[in-house]
């Protein structure tokens, strides 16, 4: 059985914070997957479902996010999960707001709830990391992090969480790599609209060519043996 977990902190007071964006992600799965009702188990809220046929258990700590493993490791130890069967989705400062990474193992980054997690369970586990980009200083990430997200983040959020549910099922079938592929390309992020830059190589030889057409002579001998090697001055 897989185990998705989405971190954040109970309470209305922190439903829409940066800190919850796990959740968010969470719940979003559970609707899009039309899961089971959310039931109060584990000191987690907790929801079942599948994904691509493999049985997958939603959950939701409701212990607050330095506490977070204490949920984790009991669901682990009561289903006799191993931790490779567990994903962990957070908030990450260190990544741009939108961009998403996941990886198995590493450390905790002064992440409190992955700090949890890590010595109540553990660190082989995958992490499902969301950015929520840096405020820029040090003294203003508690208050970044637990603030709310702004109105200008809300395309891109709901762009986020709408991907990340949707390509679920390739998180089921270990495909952590295309997930990332697909939820990039979902929320428009692989796209690349410059055009090839000419290489030096080619710039030098149009400057020649410019260059020897610009003072060639309109007829004769010369003129004709130009154009056999350059075309003429409309290319042609």
């Amino acid at each position: 059985m897989l185990i998705i977990a989405g971190l954040g902190n109970p309470g209305n007071k922190y439903a829409a914070n940066r800190h919850n964006i796990g959740f968010m992600a969470a719940d979003e799965i559970v609707r899009r997957h039309s899961f089971g009702p959310w039931k109060n188990k584990f000191n987690a809220e907790i929801s079942d479902g599948k994904l691509n046929g493999e049985k997958v258990l939603v959950v939701k700590p409701q212990t607050y996010m330095n506490e977070s493993g204490q949920a984790v490791g009991e669901i682990l130890r009561f289903f006799k999960e191993d931790l490779s069967n567990l994903i962990v989705i957070y908030d990450e400062l260190d990544l741009p707001p939108a961009k998403l990474r996941i990886k198995t193992g590493g450390g905790h980054g002064g992440h409190n709830g992955i700090k949890s997690i890590d010595a109540h369970c553990g660190k082989e586990y995958r992490r499902m990391r969301l950015g929520i980009g840096h405020p820029g200083s040090r003294e203003k990430v508690t208050g970044h992090v637990l603030g709310d997200f702004a109105k200008a983040d809300q395309e891109w959020l709901d762009k986020l969480l709408q991907a990340i549910a949707e390509n679920a099922p390739l998180l089921a079938d270990g495909k952590d790599a295309n997930f990332m592929n697909k939820v990039a390309l979902d929320i428009g992020q692989n796209k690349d609209t410059k055009k090839p830059k000419a290489s030096k190589a080619q710039s030098h030889i149009r400057q020649a060519r410019k260059s020897l057409l610009k003072d060639q002579p309109k007829s004769g001998p010369m003129a004709d043996m130009l154009k056999k090697l350059f075309g003429d001055k409309d290319g042609k």
